[in-house]
């Protein structure tokens, strides 16, 4: 009886990982959403890494215990963020792989912990009455580990709310840099220029 068992859940086993290798061997999650500032605002924000905490879904900054650090440049292509610790952000690694002022900002995404992997991000950006429409997608290879964890989880799903939630911070702090500036503005054209 017991041999039985032993066959019959050795039979169960290879027949759940020969279903899980036919999964799909890539993965891709878009949002798009508008922003209500022009390309240059949203393009500045996205391009500078040390930004990027004001408008993340995942706020790693409220992390206990969380390292951060910035190597490369200030902003654009080569500019990378790194954290480590903190609980659930794991650590991992985003270093800006390609940057077109106002349009498109790309984004090599490597996770070290809890699992090791690496995906591309891209947000891509294209002016509309109004301010801004914003696509962020995500997209890499489905590992075993993935291709098991969509059985349970759809990706889409999980990832895609994240994505509107951090467009919606976009949009909310794109807006309320684009005030400041415009409240600057203001200020400094009321403000009568001291004689020298």
């Amino acid at each position: 009886m017991a041999i039985k068992l032993a066959v019959a859940a050795f039979v169960l086993l290879v027949a759940l990982g020969a279903f899980i290798a036919t999964r799909p061997d890539r993965f891709s999650v878009e949002r798009n959403a508008q922003v209500h500032a022009s390309p240059d605002v949203v393009f500045a924000m996205i391009n500078d890494l040390r930004q990027f905490d004001a408008w993340s879904p995942y706020r790693f900054e409220l992390a206990p215990g969380l390292s951060k650090s910035f190597e490369g440049p200030a902003t654009g292509q080569g500019a990378s963020y790194t954290w480590e610790g903190g609980g659930k952000a794991g650590s991992g690694r985003m270093t800006i792989v390609e940057s077109r002022p106002g349009e498109r900002v790309v984004l090599k995404l490597e996770f070290f912990k809890p699992f090791a992997a690496t995906n591309q991000t891209v947000f891509t950006l294209m002016p509309v009455e109004g301010g801004t429409r914003v696509s962020w997608r995500m997209e890499g290879e489905n590992t075993l580990m993935g291709k098991a964890f969509s059985l349970v989880m759809n990706m889409d799903t999980m990832l895609g709310k994240d994505f509107e939630k951090g467009l919606a911070n976009l949009d909310a702090a794109a807006r309320g840099g684009t005030q400041a500036a415009s409240q600057s503005a203001q200020a400094g054209a009321a403000t009568p220029a001291s004689a020298l």
